[in-house]
């Protein structure tokens, strides 16, 4: 790579695109020579293991700006669909003005909510439009890549392990957000402390898990998680042989809000959203009961088109990037 670049870069060549960079050994050696030799070249790469671009990018960590691509917005699925397109939202402005932004998209299209159910089961994914009906086949051969080939390649792993990381996927994608002890789920995976919470964030930094601390400094000290959930409702619906529709509803608030702002375990309610605004989620019947006197506090409504007040329906949270 180094030689093919260097002799682009002396004929001109001032832009280099690199995509599935991390199946080139090794990619990180060979991206900082050609950074430090080539002073004036324009660098992006790509790569769909996010094991093995995080493993690498610490060598290169004075010299690039990493930009995680997450999967289709519920507001990015409508467009991708050719039902509505709308701007992002700031979440302020959702907050304030969720009656007339609900208003105006469902005077757009009468099947929102519809449309919603379709994204929880397979729209967060692009390659959904390539192979709708066996797309969650597909998602499945996707994680199980991930267990096979990316994780043994960044971690010193046995077959024994990667068995117990499956079995600890199957088993939480059919639990609700609220684990057990984690004492519970290690002896269920036949496991120790130690190679438990290992196991859980090698599957939250590959995309699998979503992990919920009262406190963000705490997980990235591998600290024991308060909640763990699903990535996204998708790996739900193709891991999991039934789905609680609880853990789905916060498995989407929960994605959809951690990509533009930090979420936290409050010791009252669902979320702690930017430190500030305190949300349960949960169906039409859902009250503020649990969070009642609380300052910024708001109910995220399963089923609803529209809402009112601090009511604001979850379909809406999607429309955030």
């Amino acid at each position: 790579m180094y030689d093919v670049v260097t002799c682009y870069y002396a004929h001109g060549g001032r832009y280099l695109f690199l995509d599935e960079v991390h199946h080139y050994k090794p990619w990180q050696i060979a991206l900082k020579n050609i950074y430090d030799d080539c002073p004036d070249m324009h660098i992006v790469f790509s790569g769909s293991s996010l094991l093995h671009l995080e493993s690498g990018l610490a060598d290169l960590s004075r010299r690039v700006v990493e930009y995680p691509l997450y999967g289709l917005s519920f507001r990015e699925f409508l467009a991708f669909e050719g039902v509505v397109s709308t701007p992002a939202v700031a979440l302020e402005e959702l907050l304030e003005n969720h009656l007339n932004i609900a208003m105006s998209i469902t005077l757009q299209t009468k099947d929102i909510l519809v449309h919603f159910a379709h994204y929880l089961e397979y729209g967060y994914y692009l390659f959904y439009k390539e192979i709708k009906r066996g797309y969650q086949q597909r998602l499945l051969r996707s994680v199980n890549h991930i267990l096979d080939v990316d994780y043994p390649a960044i971690e010193e792993v046995e077959i024994n392990t990667i068995r117990k990381a499956k079995k600890m996927l199957m088993v939480l994608a059919e639990q609700v957000p609220q684990m057990p002890t984690m004492s519970d789920l290690y002896r269920e995976l036949e496991t120790d402390r130690n190679q438990g919470l290992k196991m859980l964030y090698a599957l939250q930094r590959a995309g699998l898990l979503g992990l919920l601390s009262d406190n963000t400094k705490a997980l990235k000290m591998l600290s024991r998680p308060d909640k763990i959930m699903m990535d996204n409702p998708n790996l739900m619906y193709a891991l999991g042989s039934k789905q609680d529709i609880g853990t789905i509803r916060e498995s989407f608030f929960f994605n959809q809000l951690r990509a533009i702002t930090d979420v936290n375990y409050p010791h009252k309610g669902d979320f702690l959203v930017a430190h500030q605004f305190l949300f349960e989620v949960g169906g039409k019947s859902k009250t503020f009961e649990q969070i009642a006197d609380e300052p910024n506090s708001y109910l995220a409504v399963d089923g609803i088109e529209t809402g009112s007040r601090n009511r604001i329906p979850l379909w809406m949270f999607g429309l955030l990037y």
